[in-house]
């Protein structure tokens, strides 16, 4: 393993409908992977916990508060590009199914909801195959997702947990 990445935290939203549950997904608008719908979530800024960066981040890039108890640990992801090694990330999952306020654009992203029987994994990262699905239906995963030169797709997913 490489060394440490950059610290980031993503948050899934899910809601139970009379449809099945869905997950809260954005189309990002900005920055690092712009044009792709991605988890919700950024970058754990200096002296923040995991947790903290997390409801920062929703409430940034949604306008929706999620509280502390209401965030479930879903585990980590480990994201490893050769050709482009500041782009690794240690990323840290949560899901939460409480929270306050309806989701709305931001300059950053355009949230919408998704049944998570139907991800549109066209429009996401590949690495999103690997692992998302897990979370998503309650889960923990520990993985390590390593990109080829491309940047784009999946060179090798590999599960920590036993």
């Amino acid at each position: 393993m490489t060394a440490a990445g950059a610290a980031v935290t993503l948050c899934f939203l899910l809601r139970d409908t009379p449809d099945g549950t869905e997950v809260l997904l954005g189309l990002k608008r900005t920055g690092f992977g712009r044009g792709k719908v991605v988890g919700i979530g950024g970058h754990v800024e200096p002296g923040e916990s995991h947790r903290e960066a997390v409801i920062r981040e929703v409430f940034e890039e949604t306008g929706v508060t999620v509280r502390p108890e209401d965030l479930a640990d879903a585990g980590a992801v480990r994201f490893v590009f050769p050709a482009r090694p500041e782009w690794d990330m240690d990323t840290r999952l949560f899901t939460a199914r409480r929270w306050l306020g309806e989701p709305a654009p931001s300059e950053e992203i355009v949230p919408e909801w998704f049944r998570t029987s139907s991800l549109p994994a066209d429009r996401m990262w590949q690495d999103a195959d690997h692992w998302l699905p897990v979370v998503l239906e309650g889960g923990r995963v520990n993985v390590v997702v390593t990109m080829h030169t491309d940047n784009e797709s999946v060179a090798s997913s590999e599960s920590l947990l036993p």
